[in-house]
């Protein structure tokens, strides 16, 4: 255990357990919500938008992260929390927004072609698969930094905040390629 850390083994190990089963439980619940037969009537076409906000809360997390790094390295660490608070505030208010969308809108379809087409679903399958696994570590680096876990939170964060930050900017990419598809 770390000279900064406040937590007892014993809740280190129920923390892993939620961290694991939220990491797999919310990947699996998109992946239901977009492939469900029909979708959920919200009664609005105010879904519409979301896609839309989903773009701008992952351009403003990816500043917020780039932010945090920038403080980071310059030792300012009461301004790195912030930010990677707000990153992850917005990451979870993405989630929200874009569940939402998905199960009550039909997913729009890339009308590219040629070249384009495949550069659009290299970035869209590598986005979805790094989203899919990014949680476990960014849940894990945010625990460990909550907790003063230094040590443990440099480590993991090695690898969580490239793919963190890979996953908000190529979001922004994904919906700039698309949006010119949505029909609303």
């Amino acid at each position: 255990m770390e000279k900064n850390s406040i937590s007892s083994p014993k809740e280190e190990k129920g923390v892993y357990r939620v961290i694991t089963i939220i990491s797999i439980l919310i990947p699996v619940v998109v992946a239901i919500l977009l492939f469900m037969p029909s979708k959920l009537d919200l009664a609005s076409e105010w879904v519409y938008f979301l896609p839309h906000l989903n773009a701008v809360i992952n351009f403003t997390a990816s500043l917020a992260l780039i932010a945090g790094l920038v403080f980071i390295k310059n030792k300012r660490i009461n301004f790195h929390r912030i930010c990677m608070t707000i990153a992850f505030g917005l990451g979870a208010i993405f989630l929200v927004s874009y569940v939402v969308y998905h199960a009550s809108a039909e997913s729009t379809s890339f009308g590219g072609e040629g070249l384009i087409r495949t550069v659009y679903f290299v970035i869209l399958l590598t986005h979805i698969v790094l989203a899919a696994v990014a949680l476990f570590p960014i849940l894990l680096a945010y625990y460990y930094g909550t907790k003063g876990m230094v040590e443990k939170h440099r480590k993991i964060v090695r690898y969580a905040y490239p793919i963190w930050l890979y996953v908000t900017i190529s979001g922004v990419i994904v919906y700039l390629m698309i949006s010119p598809y949505y029909s609303h």
